[in-house]
């Protein structure tokens, strides 16, 4: 599985250093951490694009995760995680995400599928146009 979805020429980013807390007994980066990696990608993505208003009024949940572990990440090594959307599905939004090494090449490939939810009921709603604008730009 590539990570997918029509990548933009200038996906949403942030640098990421491996530290030793991050390291498994394998002596590289756990699964788990690129799991929390990628869902720290998605909610900084949202929190640096999204209105105001609509970070009050909605909250992401994840309800589906599909990652390809290509190459391991060692200790210190600084690595890009580059995320971008997909298109809605009613309540549902696929996000895609890389995490690149120094040399570039993908250490992780991943789709995720986010859910809308009201903030107030918890209960979903469906992902509008205005929602998904901020996004494309």
């Amino acid at each position: 599985m590539s990570a997918g979805g029509t990548r933009p020429a200038r996906p949403f980013q942030q640098r990421r250093t491996a530290t030793a807390a991050d390291i498994d007994e394998l002596g590289h980066v756990n699964n788990a951490v690129y799991v929390r990696w990628i869902q720290d990608i998605a909610t900084a993505h949202w929190r640096a694009v999204a209105p105001a208003s609509a970070q009050e009024n909605h909250i992401w949940v994840v309800v589906r995760h599909e990652i390809d572990y290509r190459k391991p990440t060692l200790p210190g090594e600084e690595v890009i995680l580059s995320t971008w959307v997909g298109s809605p599905q009613g309540a549902r939004f696929d996000r895609f995400v890389e995490i690149t090494g120094p040399d570039g090449d993908v250490r992780v490939a991943a789709r995720t599928w986010w859910a809308l939810l009201d903030r107030q009921t918890m209960r979903p709603l469906r992902v509008r146009g205005d929602l998904v604008a901020p996004f494309r730009s």
